[in-house]
């Protein structure tokens, strides 16, 4: 190694730094073998070999030892995303959102990476409880029908596309095209689920829910769903996400586009 940067985004890691190598520049992140977040960079791991070309980086290796656990990725070079309304990165974003929600899920996912069975368990403690005390007023007066929608979500989650699940701008690298990065939490289930997640994302950055569900209808999944399973969904982000991440501009795209679907558009 002879040059080192370190990663301007992302928490997970306790090394993220792109590195400069005999070889050329890599992108090498790393944890404790047994710290309890260590999960994570195996289930990246575990995936990248299965992931389309030309949607993320390729993993080059993988080396445990010394108590750490490392990956080397290829180096992705490009900025992170910009969902606002008529960025240059929007069509660069659907091409490679679209190619994701085609692939299968690769042969070793089990039942623990379906999301339907996660999005279960996540629901049955959740809707156990009163919305949290810092809820978005809206939600307070909904409560309700928002407890109602969210649990029928897991039932319209069954399927066997692969989902990244986290498409924020930080996780997409733009150049020529858009990239893919931090696959840890990676799913199995229905087609839509990214696309869902990116309509959340648009509002946030600016797109009223309107113009994101016209943007995301581009996209093979989203236009194949069925609208109550869509409500559903956002109804279970706004209950889990206002508890998780309290005030957030991913919980108010959450609970806008819910809105937005419960008064009947």
């Amino acid at each position: 190694m002879t040059e080192a940067e370190d990663a301007s985004a992302g928490r997970n890691s306790a090394v993220a730094a792109s590195l400069m190598t005999a070889g050329g520049w890599i992108f090498c992140k790393g944890i404790k073998a047994d710290d309890r977040q260590a999960f994570m960079h195996r289930n990246e791991a575990a995936v990248n070999p299965f992931l389309p070309r030309d949607v993320a980086p390729r993993l080059l290796w993988q080396v445990e030892n010394d108590g750490w656990l490392l990956l080397g990725f290829e180096h992705v070079s490009g900025q992170h995303a910009d969902y606002s309304p008529n960025s240059p990165d929007l069509p660069l974003v659907a091409k490679t959102a679209q190619v994701i929600s085609q692939t299968e899920a690769p042969t070793i996912a089990d039942d623990r990476r379906a999301i339907q069975g996660q999005w279960a368990a996540a629901l049955d403690r959740e809707l156990a409880l009163a919305p949290p005390d810092n809820a978005h007023s809206w939600s307070r007066e909904n409560a309700l029908t928002i407890k109602e929608w969210a649990r029928r979500a897991p039932s319209y989650l069954g399927g066997s596309a692969l989902i990244h699940s986290d498409l924020n701008p930080f996780n997409v690298l733009v150049a020529d095209r858009a990239q893919v990065v931090d696959w840890a939490w990676w799913k199995t289930g229905p087609a839509w689920v990214d696309a869902a997640h990116l309509v959340v994302r648009l509002i946030a950055a600016g797109h009223s829910p309107a113009e994101a569900e016209a943007w995301a209808a581009q996209l093979d999944g989203f236009g194949s769903a069925e609208p109550e399973g869509m409500t559903a969904f956002a109804a279970s982000l706004v209950r889990l996400w206002e508890r998780k991440f309290a005030i957030s501009d991913a919980t108010e795209g959450a609970r806008r586009w819910l809105e937005y679907r419960l008064n009947g558009h």
